[in-house]
């Protein structure tokens, strides 16, 4: 691509005001071929997409095959719309964007948070080409579900991005080029969706990713203006020994089987088939029929539009502290993680689909309390129960120590103990 990555004023515009859209698109066609081919790509390819293509490789997309997966139909897609807060801003799209699109050749398209496009609306040709590649109504057009492509991208990396031609992972969608953004619940942070235009070359222009950007601020801005329809979807509590659902003021405990499913559930937004969630819950051989009843008796809880079937999946937005501790990790913020890690997520469970998840909490905090060197923070966590036998985080905690102070003496006497009590494990597992 002419100019390079490194050289760009704004990485996330595909286009410079300067450049010629053919020959960026011819150069943009071959670094694609050469990635898709032999693994790699040549420099001047933005770091964005580069990465895009790499994660997408990753979740084994084939640039080949058909995208976009319809995870929503008939009255499931009706109620998960008129229940959606991005619902409320609709209004506001369509008259920034929507109505100046009509005979344009460009579409609008609104997604969720997890991808799935709620509407695709504008050019009524253009709507049955993008049919071809089912960028329709419902569709899962997320990342991990097709590729690189301009609203998915945007929703994994919480940022606008543009999206040009080839730069597109699916061969399928070269013809196409897109300009997205996520849209955020002011009062949490949280994305609820995303905003995107897709036509032909001209939406790559630079004039289009700011339009991007001020529709998403108008659209927060109506959500800043009317929060009730933002938060109408219920929060989960899975971190220590009591989860529970949160409806307002309201408190519902959660049983251990219901806390799992639910996890399992926010985990895995494609959704899960019985059979997948019976392994993930116990592996050995969970009766279907038992799977089948506690969604049933969780569907009641959550309300009857809350859960999809075939497969089993969330179409609802669902608030959790989970997410919370894992939006404070991402940006660094670990007095914020500390706050939020209340304990262990679901300790009682053996379902090693939920113990993964666990171990995964657990590892990232354990990283960002190493890596912060705060005597308090180090101090907090080896009084958890997932520190108080990690010997390095007691090692970093002596470290940041000052060596004259008594705590310095019995903090290493506790490496002491521990090593001792180490040393005995390792040699009665030997006998």
């Amino acid at each position: 691509m002419a100019g390079g990555a490194d050289i760009r004023v704004n990485p996330w515009a595909a286009l410079r005001p300067d450049e010629d859209a053919e020959q960026v698109g011819t150069d943009v066609s071959a670094a694609h071929e050469s990635f898709v081919e032999r693994g790699a790509a040549p420099a001047s390819v933005r770091r964005v997409v580069e990465a895009s293509w790499v994660r997408s490789r990753g979740n084994g997309i084939d640039p080949d095959r058909q995208i976009g997966r319809t995870s929503l139909t008939g009255i499931e897609l009706e109620r998960h719309r008129r229940a959606h807060p991005m619902a409320s801003v609709r209004p506001v799209v369509q008259t920034l964007l929507v109505e100046d699109a009509r005979d344009t050749g460009l579409l609008i398209a609104m997604s969720d948070a997890h991808g799935r496009l709620l509407w695709v609306e504008g050019d009524s040709a253009a709507k049955d080409r993008a049919a071809g590649m089912n960028f329709v109504d419902g569709a899962d057009w997320s990342e991990a579900a097709v590729g690189t492509n301009a609203p998915g991208t945007a929703l994994a990396l919480d940022h606008c991005v543009q999206i040009f031609g080839a730069e597109h992972y699916s061969r399928l969608v070269h013809p196409w080029s897109c300009a997205a953004g996520p849209v955020h619940d002011p009062a949490t942070g949280r994305i609820i969706g995303a905003i995107d235009i897709t036509g032909g070359p001209r939406v790559a222009v630079p004039e289009v990713l700011s339009l991007i950007r001020a529709t998403v601020a108008v659209a927060e801005s109506e959500l800043r203006a009317h929060p009730v329809s933002v938060r109408t979807a219920p929060r989960v509590e899975l971190l220590g020994s009591q989860p529970a659902l949160l409806f307002g003021n309201e408190r519902i405990a959660l049983s251990r089987r219901h806390s799992e499913i639910l996890l399992l559930l926010m985990e895995h937004p494609e959704g899960l088939a019985t059979e997948h969630i019976a392994v993930l819950l116990d592996e050995r051989d969970l009766d279907a029929v038992t799977v089948r009843a506690e969604i049933s008796r969780l569907r009641r809880i959550l309300g009857g539009t809350a859960l999809g079937s075939r497969p089993y999946r969330l179409l609802t937005e669902l608030d959790s502290d989970v997410g919370e501790l894992r939006r404070s990790l991402r940006r660094g913020d670990i007095g914020a993680a500390v706050a939020r890690y209340r304990g262990q997520l679901l300790p009682a469970s053996r379902a090693p689909g939920v113990g993964r998840v666990r171990e995964s909490l657990r590892a990232r905090m354990r990283a960002a309390v190493l890596t912060s060197r705060d005597p308090a923070i180090l101090g907090w966590w080896i009084s958890s129960v997932d520190g108080r036998e990690d010997r390095g985080a007691w090692s970093a905690y002596l470290a940041s120590l000052d060596r004259d102070s008594s705590l310095y003496a019995q903090v290493a006497a506790q490496i002491g103990m521990l090593d001792q009590e180490l040393g005995d494990r390792s040699n009665h597992s030997q006998r």
